[in-house]
């Protein structure tokens, strides 16, 4: 036996310990995994390459896409300046965060899920309505990171290079244009405790998420790389950028006013940063902002393409679990108009879509499994606007 502090272990083990060794030194060395971030980002996408895969998935909003692929493709390439030996070597490049405009149901959280898809990072999403300042009931501010790193499988440095989306965005604004007195916890105080996080700050966040306590440890997370994504319906800012763009001339320059109706589909395309400071942003977030980009309405035109052309387009969902089963699902174009009929008149964008979609299957997925030897089954207009019954076809018989 040789003999160690507080430890005895006889020559055998010696041996078979130093055999093990002398094996694993002969192995060849394994190659280290390739990520997005070790081949450096700028050589995978190009911005064109990024606005092609969210065309996949996202039909529409070209202008917001383009904001998304060029904000991205930058953020990314920031990250990887490290290497940098060119003459503007020494020139720090700020972080772009981004602000998505548009109605609800236009695809802003769609866009944000898609881009971290594509770009294989870590992604989350926070809703802003349920933090609040510092100090009161309610979720703090690191919560939202919290959420990004359970993403990540509680790897750090992979978190550090991820994705956060912060839905509701526009709910934490002010209530009037005017300071309050009075502590705003849910609105002004919320904004401003995002500050820090949004620029860059090293962030102490509860693993575990909830409330910190003396007792819990702690995980450090630099928000420097973090790609923030707000994202809000902004109702009534509409409102704002009509009564800014009607400029209401008198006298003999009363003829050249110019007129905008805060209905027009494509009027947030027209945002300010003033208009977000008189819709009740701070001027500090706003600042830590700077890609603002907005969604319009969806045409009709766009809600016939979103139920038929992307790879998760509803209408495919639908074919597959009726595929599941062995039979064939098909939509007739009376069908299609009058689903986008009923879509529209909801106001809820592409949420309509599938609330009339499960309305009218409901009852047709409950019965079709009591029906034998159907092959195929095809939803017409009536189906859709009368809850009649669909036409079945029966399988063929074979020889």
């Amino acid at each position: 036996m040789v003999a160690g502090p507080d430890v005895y272990i006889c020559d055998q083990c010696i041996d078979d310990a130093s055999g093990i060794v002398d094996l694993d030194d002969r192995q060849p060395a394994a190659m280290p995994v390739e990520t997005p971030a070790s081949r450096g980002w700028q050589q995978r996408m190009s911005p064109v390459d990024i606005k092609a895969a969210l065309d996949e998935y996202v039909i529409g909003q070209d202008q917001a896409k383009k904001a998304l692929s060029v904000a991205v493709y930058n953020h990314y390439k920031r990250i990887n300046a490290i290497d940098d030996t060119s003459e503007f070597r020494d020139v720090e490049l700020e972080k772009s965060n981004i602000l998505l405009i548009g109605p609800t149901g236009t695809g802003k959280t769609l866009l944000a899920r898609t881009l971290a898809r594509i770009l294989d990072v870590p992604f989350s999403i926070s809703d802003a309505t349920a933090l609040t300042e510092a100090g009161y009931v309610g979720e703090d501010v690191e919560s939202i990171l919290a959420h990004l790193l359970h993403a990540a499988d509680f790897d750090v440095e992979r978190a550090q290079r991820g994705i956060i989306y912060i839905d509701e965005v526009d709910k934490v604004a002010r209530k009037a244009e005017n300071a309050s007195i009075t502590r705003d916890v849910s609105g002004e105080g919320v904004q401003q405790a995002l500050l820090k996080i949004l620029e860059g700050t090293v962030a102490s966040v509860p693993p575990k998420g909830g409330r910190k306590h003396p007792e819990q440890s702690l995980i450090n997370i630099d928000t420097s790389n973090i790609l923030f994504i707000c994202g809000g319906a902004f109702d009534g800012l509409n409102e704002v950028i009509a009564r800014r763009v009607s400029q209401n001339a008198i006298g003999f320059t009363a003829g050249s006013s110019q007129k905008m109706d805060k209905f027009d589909p494509s009027i947030f395309q027209h945002v300010e940063p003033d208009d977000l400071l008189r819709f009740g942003l701070i001027p500090e977030l706003v600042g830590r902002l700077p890609v603002v980009s907005a969604l319009d309405h969806l045409s009709e035109d766009a809600m016939r393409g979103i139920l038929r052309e992307p790879k998760n387009a509803l209408l495919k969902q639908y074919q597959k679990l009726f595929a599941m089963d062995g039979m064939e699902l098909h939509f007739n174009e009376g069908a299609i108009e009058a689903i986008v009929e009923k879509a529209k008149a909801l106001n809820t964008g592409a949420r309509g879509l599938r609330a009339v979609l499960e309305d009218t299957m409901l009852d047709i997925m409950f019965d079709i499994h009591s029906k034998s030897n159907i092959a195929r089954c095809i939803i017409t207009r009536e189906t859709v606007l009368s809850k009649a019954e669909p036409t079945f076809e029966p399988q063929r018989a074979t020889a």
